[in-house]
């Protein structure tokens, strides 16, 4: 008895034993909050380090000296996959250095201290002073599936971009979510938006970096609400997976966020112009209606619009066979007369076994489906509908082959809405299954970058159907969008207040990788009064993409429809743009090729100065390299103004004022306060009426005098296909160098021929000119009179000289 109670003794002691194991395994898994735990191995890579800690696997990549990628999860990280990212790592050197309390990794541009115990990441410069880092008693946690970095906040620390959110450029204080949301009439506190590009910029001490948080679950970024002590990031699933960037300057660092994430390929030059729309023109009576009025009234435009009243019941890829009984007739006329027609495409599709898209989709398997295999139906404009799984190629395939039914329409434009997705009640079930490019998922995963799909979908479909470059417009995305389509900022409303709002969403989306941006003109909710929407042309003029829309509900809001002073301001303006079309166009050449967006906060270019992050100034932006904009609302008669360091021109006296300075202006409906930094080279042209119509022979070519040197590239290629890739462009530098008193034009690169046979060039500034030396022979400067609003407006007499467009080096001396 007594051996038998010795057995069970040590049964029940080897029990309690195992039992205690198990519980000091699964400790961690029993805290509400987990967090990596100390380090416990490592092994270097070829292009970084694989660390294990007691629980979680962690991955740093060095993409570049600047660029450090860090992955982490509480299971062995999974297959590299990414909709946003298509950088790849660069042979970069690095250098890694076991201590005993940390790992150092060093690159030319950076080091990272690696904690040990717990583990952390601390990002420095070469030379040791703080960039960026894990809160020391925070870190990297999990509270279940949500998995968070908490970073610490530094003294005087800013945040700038995170992509569509409302609030102030400097987001401190505040937090934001991203998961992509129809939000009809937001207001200027409404999160979440349409779409989500989870990439911000931080600023302290002189220092900027970046970080690239590149997860399409619901993501949440604290910039210290409600908390003085971390920001943070997190995801309600999937990895931590971040990049760290960190470069001399924030040009520098969107530079490198859209090495990674891509740049928008040059769009179409007509996209460019000034675009008409509303919900909705029809039937095909109205659509000429308006534009022949655009044409009669002398109002320079590219585009019509056709919102979902062009469609058979809502129908995508159909007619109404009444409102529009032949639309390639139609799209023909109206190319006639120098316009573009761009047409709404929603997601749904209809439920209907007569619809041939319809069929054709459920024949090939292409819709959103449940776990049991059932198809998931919403509602939305048509009725009950299917939703195309973008996430997934064949769809993709089907869906390319639906576009091109259009492009046999002559319509030249694809505007994809709905895209969150939409449905009403705006409350899709989590349930429905993504593929996720063979990476089966569900809704918390695949939403984010359904947008995204669709826009690369209807994208490709146009260009496999034409060759030439598309016009893709989304109201949704996640980051990268930029590499297929352009964006605007969804229904806004009518009101002084919101057209600022839409001011600072367009300069957040610039910040964070998005070139190619606009917002509805005049409000797409609601009647704008008569200041309003002439004040909102104006700024229109000078955004990226050029739109006017209104609502079915609202009053027509065509230029012509608020008084002929209205219509005169808006035509000015809109005559203005046409001018710098040649700039503008050079513009969005630069951005292509940099990722530097169109329309820029001041805080890219004057990021250390506080006073572009106050209230009163942070709608200022810069649009291109040379123009300061003003905005203001029309119901103020004056107004502040900063002008950051550097000397300004006013536009349109050329009177010149001293940056550095805060001033108060007196506000005048007619004319947005626009000013143009001294040493700009502006290229303008001829008036026209439409991109489809050949300018007069002359490039003009205004030069700013200042104490600093510039230089620009201009550029032109023909402007719709792809012949630019092959060498088929025309692309010059041009210089203005004060100290040496020269303007220079560098040999042309390129085998397109310029569609100028000669440069006016045109001089602000510079006084007591009355010659200049044309490569070393004397040339007369004569008197040209310029007017940048037309008739009615103050006209500047400038010094200038016009000679033959050589493709040879050119050199003028003053």
């Amino acid at each position: 008895m007594q051996g038998k109670m010795l057995h069970l003794k040590t049964a029940l002691s080897i029990l309690l034993c195992s039992a205690c194991l198990l519980l000091d395994l699964n400790q961690a898994s029993a805290q509400p909050v987990i967090q990596a735990g100390k380090l416990t191995s490592f092994t270097r890579n070829v292009d970084g380090v694989s660390i294990a800690t007691e629980h979680a696997h962690v991955a740093l990549t060095v993409f570049s000296p600047g660029v450090i990628r860090v992955r982490m999860d509480k299971k062995a990280l999974g297959p590299d996959f990414s909709y946003a990212v298509i950088g790849k790592p660069g042979e970069t050197d690095f250098q890694l250095t076991e201590l005993e309390d940390k790992l150092l990794l060093k690159t030319a541009a950076l080091q990272v201290q690696i904690q040990k115990r717990p583990f952390s990441v601390r990002f420095e410069t070469p030379d040791g002073m703080l960039i960026n880092q894990d809160e020391a008693g925070l870190s990297n946690a999990w509270i279940g599936d949500e998995v968070s970095s908490y970073k610490s906040l530094q003294e005087g620390e800013r945040f700038i971009g995170l992509g569509e959110k409302t609030g102030n450029l400097d987001r401190r204080g505040s937090a934001y979510t991203n998961w992509n949301t129809d939000a009809f009439r937001y207001t200027g506190d409404t999160d979440p938006l349409y779409a989500s590009i989870p990439f911000y910029i931080g600023i302290h001490h002189g220092l900027s970096y970046g970080i690239f948080f590149d997860n399409s679950y619901q993501t949440d970024f604290n910039f210290g609400a409600s908390n003085r002590r971390f920001s943070s990031f997190s995801a309600q699933g999937g990895e931590l997976n971040y990049y760290f960037i960190f470069q001399p300057s924030v040009t520098d660092i969107i530079s490198a966020y859209t090495d990674l994430t891509g740049r928008m390929p040059l769009p179409p030059l007509w996209s460019l112009g000034y675009q008409q729309n509303r919900w909705s023109y029809y039937p095909e009576a109205e659509v000429m209606r308006i534009a022949n009025t655009l044409r009669e009234k002398k109002i320079p435009a590219d585009g019509i619009t056709l919102d979902i009243h062009y469609m058979d019941g809502y129908r995508v890829f159909s007619w109404d066979k009444q409102a529009f009984p032949n639309p390639r007739a139609m799209t023909d006329k109206l190319a006639a007369l120098g316009f573009k027609t761009t047409v709404i495409v929603d997601p749904g599709i209809k439920i209907d076994p007569g619809y041939a898209t319809y069929a054709r989709g459920l024949q090939q398997n292409v819709y959103l489906r449940y776990a049991d295999g059932t198809p998931y139906s919403g509602e939305v404009w048509p009725g009950w509908v299917y939703f195309p799984d973008f996430t997934r190629p064949a769809t993709r395939a089907w869906w390319q082959a639906e576009v091109a039914s259009y492009v046999k329409q002559g319509v030249a434009g694809i505007w994809n809405d709905m895209n969150e997705i939409s449905t009403w009640g705006q409350k899709m079930p989590n349930n429905i299954l993504f593929d996720y490019d063979g990476h089966l998922t569900t809704h918390k995963q695949g939403r984010n970058v359904y947008a995204l799909e669709m826009a690369r979908a209807s994208h490709e479909g146009m260009k496999l159907a034409t060759g030439e470059r598309p016009f893709t417009l989304s109201r949704s995305g996640y980051a990268g969008l930029q590499r297929y389509a352009a964006i605007w900022t969804g229904d806004n409303t009518a009101d002084e207040d919101h057209m600022l709002l839409g001011v600072r969403l367009l300069n957040s989306l610039g910040l964070s990788g998005m070139p190619f941006t606009g917002m509805d003109i005049g409000g797409f909710t609601g009647t704008p009064t008569p200041g309003l929407y002439a004040r909102w042309m104006q700024i229109g003029a000078f955004t990226p993409y050029f739109r006017n829309h209104a609502a079915s509900d609202s009053r027509s809001s065509e230029p012509w429809t608020y008084g002929e002073g209205v219509l005169n301001i808006s035509r000015n303006y809109i005559n203005l743009r046409y001018r710098l079309m040649p700039y503008l166009y050079s513009s969005f050449y630069q951005a292509s090729t940099s990722g530097l967006p169109v329309m820029r906060s001041l805080a890219i270019d004057y990021t250390h100065d506080e006073q572009v992050y106050s209230r009163h100034y942070q709608n200022q932006y810069m649009f291109g390299d040379a123009f300061l904009i003003a905005p203001f609302t029309s119901n103020k008669e004056f107004g502040r103004l900063y002008l950051p360091q550097g000397d300004w021109y006013d536009l349109y006296s050329d009177k010149l004022e001293h940056g550095k300075q805060a001033k108060a202006l007196e506000l005048q409906l007619e004319r947005l306060p626009v000013y143009v930094k001294a040493g700009s080279i502006v290229p303008m042209q001829s008036l026209v009426q439409s991109t489809a119509q050949q300018p007069e022979d002359t490039l003009f070519i205004h030069v700013y005098h200042g104490q600093q040197g510039n230089s620009i590239s201009y550029y032109e290629d023909d402007g719709k296909t792809y012949a630019y890739q092959n060498g088929d462009y025309y692309k010059r530098q041009i210089s203005f160098i004060p100290q040496r008193k020269e303007i220079q034009f560098d040999a042309v690169d390129g085998k397109y021929v310029s569609k100028f046979r000669k440069l006016q060039i045109l001089l602000h500034g510079f006084h007591d000119i009355n010659n200049v030396e044309l490569n070393g022979k004397p040339l007369p400067v004569q008197v040209h009179t310029v007017g940048f609003l037309g008739k009615g407006y103050k006209d500047l007499n400038l010094p200038a000289v016009t000679i033959a467009n050589s493709a040879e080096k050119i050199t003028l001396r003053y």
